[in-house]
């Protein structure tokens, strides 16, 4: 079980790598975008790679400071979904993308996390990515990696780049 939290970028970033270096091994993966829109430019890697399977419930807006709305609630739902069926059906790596962050909004359960986990361990390779792991969830990993922005360009008013940033 690996985590890749922390409030600075780079979080996704680790999780891809280690899903391009199994995909290279010829391990099947399941990558499912928890809180994304489905499209980010991987998905087009991810697509052209026989053994990663790329899932993501769809569009929607981002999480505006009201807060999270019923789409918010239903996209993670169906991610969650994803995940449990994934599992099933035998993959070896499992990459929830910004899973963690559905915590941080309310949008899923702790409880609901840590079901996967336990069905994980052992059989699957899991790799959830995010903000702030509980630590509940953090005593359950293998593996924590804890990203911290020292710098970033965006905060002297430099956008976000296609490709780089996102």
């Amino acid at each position: 079980i690996h985590i890749n939290h922390g409030p600075g970028v780079g979080k996704t970033t680790r999780a891809m790598g280690l899903t391009i270096r199994a995909a290279g091994e010829g391990l099947n993966i399941d990558v499912v975008q928890f809180l994304k829109a489905g499209d980010s430019p991987e998905v087009k890697i991810f697509e052209s790679i026989p053994n990663i399977r790329y899932r993501c419930p769809g569009k929607h807006p981002f999480i505006t400071p009201k807060g999270p709305g019923k789409v918010h609630y239903d996209h993670a739902a169906k991610a969650l979904e994803y995940a449990r069926e994934a599992v099933e059906s035998g993959t070896h790596v499992l990459v929830c993308d910004e899973i963690l962050d559905t915590l941080f909004f309310n949008v899923l359960k702790k409880e609901q996390i840590m079901a996967l986990i336990e069905t994980c361990k052992g059989s699957v390779e899991l790799v959830m990515t995010g903000r702030e792991a509980p630590p509940e969830i953090v005593d359950m990993a293998d593996y924590v990696t804890y990203f911290e922005q020292v710098k970033h360009p965006y905060y002297k008013g430099v956008k976000a780049r296609k490709g780089i940033e996102y």
